[in-house]
C-alpha cells in the first residue's frame, strides 16, 4: 500500500508542476487528491476510536460525576445544567431563562455556571478528582 501512496503522490506532484489554468485540470486534481486521501486514512485505521485492534470499536462516552448533600449523580458531559441539577435535587432560582440576569448561578467544581443556559463540564482529568466527582455548591 506504500508503493501505491508513493506512485500516486508522484503522479499527484506531476499533475500540480503542469499548468494550472485549466480548469479541467484543477478539478481532477482536487478528485484525485480527495481519492488518495480516503485511500489513505481508510487504510491506516485513522478514525478509530479505542486504539486499533483494541475490538471494541466506539467507546463510551464520558460522563461526570456531580455531588450534592451526599447524592451523586453520574451525567453525560455537554448535557444541560439545569436537568443534571434536577436529578441531584437541586433547584436554583430562575428569572430570565436566558442567563441575562445571574440569579440561577451554580459553582461546580470551583467554577461558577449559569443553569439555565449551561452544559455540564467535561470530567476531570486527574483520577482522584474523577472518582470523588464534582461537587456542585
Amino acid at each position: 500500500q506504500l508503493d501505491n501512496l508513493n506512485s500516486s503522490v508522484r503522479y499527484l506532484f506531476s499533475l500540480l508542476t503542469s499548468s494550472w489554468t485549466d480548469s479541467i485540470m484543477c478539478s481532477r486534481i482536487a478528485t484525485f487528491v480527495a481519492v488518495v486521501i480516503v485511500a489513505f486514512v481508510g487504510s491506516a485505521d485513522a478514525f478509530v476510536v479505542g486504539g486499533g485492534n483494541s475490538g471494541g470499536g466506539l467507546t463510551a462516552l464520558s460522563m461526570t460525576k456531580l455531588n450534592y448533600n451526599g447524592k451523586s449523580v453520574e451525567v453525560k458531559e455537554g448535557t444541560p445544567l439545569k436537568n443534571a441539577v434536577s436529578k441531584l435535587g437541586y433547584k436554583p432560582k430562575y428569572s430570565c431563562k436566558k442567563g441575562d440576569c445571574g440569579s440561577c448561578t451554580v459553582s461546580i467544581g470551583g467554577s461558577r455556571i449559569k443553569a439555565c443556559v449551561g452544559k455540564v463540564p467535561a470530567a476531570p482529568r486527574l483520577k482522584s478528582v474523577q472518582e470523588k466527582g464534582l461537587d456542585l455548591r
